[in-house]
């Protein structure tokens, strides 16, 4: 047995890099454990400096300086910062309003739908089955009830977050545009001057951690709007706020979309009931999030995600787990990091074999 462990740490731990890369991976997931969630802000800034970056290449490309470039990607952040801040927040925040106001009125529809299920369906569950089932569901409905209360009351708090969220991440992005080169060659000189194995791990990551980023934002700001316009047309109450929940589904994978699927169809149940609309409402929103599966993602993301859907919903569920909202974010692009890893890490198959003598 000794002799089996130490021809795979010979292996697989036998030269220096390797060693340095086991250790930077697991303080990087212990600080994810442990404090990520305070590092929102830096996380929030670096992903809008990946999407801000795209641009600056893009003016350089048109033969625009590179100063000018920054200063022009800044420049639009900002204003789409205040847009969204001044445009969208009110609306969603009013909406939102209105729906934890109509909430208790929404419970009663339900539970008085809930009355008339024994008259429907008497031939295959008995009285006492539902009587069961109608318990369990009020339960459920009063602990919904709960804490949709206690989120209006306990929101105060979220404000600071939002407030230093948005003090601070322009100042992030604005040092991260300006001084990208500074903080790559600082990064650099931290590690071995011979890295092979992270370079190669680096130039994929960077690349495809990039594309991911943009191309999620692309498919955010498309899948949200055209479910607003979508939901404009048919009149569906809280268009705005349940938009927004549909584009920023298609954050968490194949899990996102069944989870905003049940309030977009119950809004429209209790505002439509089982008629022509709410079956137009039930076609259009299949439309989209076909539209989204079948020709965004493979568009966006078909050099990108190179993983199989059981690594996807894994890394979503150990990664959120992990790391709340952030480790949903970053599953996909940890999850490539970690096949990266895989592939590049670095084996001495004559290590284990100098041990073993």
């Amino acid at each position: 047995m000794k002799q089996v462990l130490n021809r795979w740490l010979g292996r697989y731990f036998g030269n220096e890099e390797a060693v340095l890369l086991a250790v930077m991976l697991l303080v990087s997931l212990a600080v994810m454990a442990t404090i990520g969630g305070f590092l929102g802000p830096v996380f929030t800034a670096l992903i809008l400096s990946f999407l801000l970056q795209g641009v600056v290449n893009a003016l350089q490309r048109a033969g625009v300086s590179p100063r000018i470039s920054m200063v022009t990607s800044y420049v639009l952040f900002l204003l789409g910062l205040v847009a969204i801040l001044v445009g969208l927040v009110p609306i969603v925040g009013r909406q939102m309003s209105l729906l934890l106001a109509e909430a208790p009125n929404l419970i009663s529809r339900i539970q008085g739908f809930l009355v008339t299920l024994p008259d429907r369906y008497s031939a295959y569950l008995t009285a006492n089955q539902f009587e069961l089932l109608s318990l369990r569901i009020s339960e459920e409905i009063a602990n919904i009830a709960e804490q949709i209360l206690t989120f209006s009351i306990s929101s105060f708090p979220s404000l600071l977050a939002v407030a230093i969220y948005v003090l601070l991440v322009p100042v992030l992005v604005f040092f991260m545009l300006k001084d990208r080169q500074e903080l790559f060659a600082f990064m650099a000189n931290l590690l071995p001057r011979r890295r092979p194995v992270m370079t190669i791990i680096w130039s994929e990551m960077n690349i495809q951690f990039a594309n991911y980023v943009r191309g999620k934002a692309i498919e955010i700001l498309i899948v949200g709007s055209l479910s607003f316009g979508a939901f404009l047309l048919l009149g569906l109450n809280y268009a705005a706020l349940l938009a927004l929940l549909v584009g920023l589904s298609v954050l968490i994978p194949y899990i996102g979309a069944s989870v905003v699927t049940l309030p977009v169809l119950l809004v429209g149940y209790m505002q439509w009931g089982y008629s022509v609309e709410f079956w137009w409402l039930f076609f259009t929103y299949g439309v989209i999030q076909f539209f989204d599966g079948n020709v965004l993602v493979p568009l966006l993301f078909s050099e990108v995600v190179n993983l199989h859907p059981i690594a996807i919903i894994v890394a979503v569920l150990l990664f959120g787990g992990i790391w709340g909202f952030w480790g949903l974010f970053f599953a996909i692009p940890l999850a490539t990091l970690v096949k990266a890893v895989f592939n590049a890490w670095p084996e001495d198959s004559t290590a284990g074999e100098v041990l073993e003598d």
